[in-house]
């Protein structure tokens, strides 16, 4: 099975700031930068209230425009050319309607009309991120007319990797972005420009553990780098 990556309008669709680089990052800059891609990032939740014990978006304030001032230094180096955020709160998308996240993504998806969308691996340890996997899947049903052609599913470091090993749906991945260095070091400077996110090795979301999983994935397929990805669905 192959499909062209030119030219490939391209959406994003993820539950905190700096999940659109962490799983991906790499290869959207690869297919900004050499495929005449144009990328954009819709981020559904705030990412920082659960670190308190109860939510108070006031109290978070000041972080929070930060934290939204982050992703545009993160997107500025992959290369999005536009972001979408919005407000879902931090590891509580189980505390609203799943309808509701759906609706933002179908909204996005009539605006925007991409042909290719990425988004979380519906096993991650993250509820928000299973919740976004499951909105996706739903406002991107197969229908006539419908142009979004492939779904690809990401990892996210410091979440994918930590489910048990005994949950029902492990990230096996089946389709793989060769990437180089230029793409990798993108991938670092974007998650190093969250105050709030990065992390010193031997974290997942460290540089060191980023590039080893570039890597892996490199070592795994028989490239230098790479990117490694669960194909949902390709309609070709």
């Amino acid at each position: 099975m192959t499909f062209s990556l030119e030219n490939q309008r391209i959406l994003v669709v993820v539950a905190h700031p700096d999940d659109e680089l962490l799983g991906l990052g790499a290869s959207i800059h690869r297919l900004v930068q050499r495929h005449g891609c144009e990328a954009r990032a819709v981020i559904l939740g705030e990412g920082l209230t659960s670190r308190s014990a109860t939510r108070d978006a006031a109290r978070w304030a000041t972080d929070l425009a930060t934290h939204r001032a982050n992703i545009g230094r993160a997107a500025a180096a992959i290369g999005y050319a536009s972001t979408g955020i919005y407000d879902f709160a931090d590891n509580r998308f189980d505390s609203v309607d799943l309808l509701d996240i759906i609706k933002v993504v179908e909204q996005e998806k009539e605006s925007f009309q991409p042909n290719l969308i990425f988004t979380h691996h519906g096993g991650d340890t993250n509820i928000d991120h299973r919740r976004t996997f499951e909105a996706v899947v739903t406002a991107c049903r197969p229908l006539p007319g419908e142009p979004m052609r492939t779904i690809l599913a990401c990892e996210t470091p410091s979440s994918t990797e930590w489910q048990a090993a005994s949950y029902p749906q492990p990230f096996l991945p089946n389709f793989f972005l060769a990437v180089n260095e230029e793409d990798v070091a993108a991938k670092i400077a974007g998650m190093e420009a969250y105050e709030f996110e990065k992390r010193a090795y031997p974290h997942p979301r460290s540089p060191e553990a980023l590039r080893l999983l570039a890597q892996r994935w490199g070592v795994v397929t028989g490239q230098l780098l790479a990117e490694a990805f669960m194909l949902v669905r390709h309609i070709g």
